[in-house]
């Protein structure tokens, strides 16, 4: 009987990793793509990262006190996700220095780089911070949200495209 049980109680636990789908968006909005230097130096293309799976992008400043409050919703938000969703960081008219102490004090565990010239926070109409974008897989622009998202609202859209189970 104790072995029936364990075996029962192994069965059980061994659902493997939670499988992960998307929905598709029906929209021809096309998010404007960009490249970005990220604070390690390496290079991001948008396009590959939004090729597979939705990608958050936060558009900030290291001054900028709502940033910080929107930071949190984020970070409470996307550890729910894990894998399913990507994040990126764009800050603007901000210095190397202050962005990394920001990304270290707000505990940003995302990519995130400089958009010095502010190009890519015009293609998206960003005029100031904080600004949240939602790209569905294969580059749908799916919402955005100029002076940021409440955490309902960004599980609710993320709910839309990321299918668990």
């Amino acid at each position: 009987m104790r072995r029936w049980l364990l075996l029962l109680v192994l069965l059980a636990g061994c659902g493997g990793a939670q499988r992960v789908t998307y929905a598709p968006v029906d929209t021809t909005a096309v998010a404007p793509p960009f490249s970005l230097t990220l604070l390690d130096g390496t290079r991001l293309d948008s396009a590959s990262l939004w090729k597979q799976r939705p990608v958050v992008v936060l558009f900030f400043a290291s001054w900028c006190s709502k940033c910080a409050t929107q930071q949190d919703t984020l970070g409470k938000v996307l550890d729910d996700y894990g894998d399913a969703v990507d994040v990126v960081g764009i800050a603007g008219q901000d210095t190397p220095g202050a962005v990394r102490s920001w990304v270290d004090k707000h505990d940003a565990r995302y990519p995130v780089g400089i958009d010095a010239d502010l190009a890519t926070w015009r293609r998206y109409a960003v005029r100031t911070p904080p600004a949240v974008v939602l790209v569905a897989p294969g580059g749908k622009l799916f919402r955005g949200w100029p002076g940021g998202v409440d955490a309902e609202t960004l599980r609710g859209a993320l709910d839309q495209i990321v299918r668990r189970g």
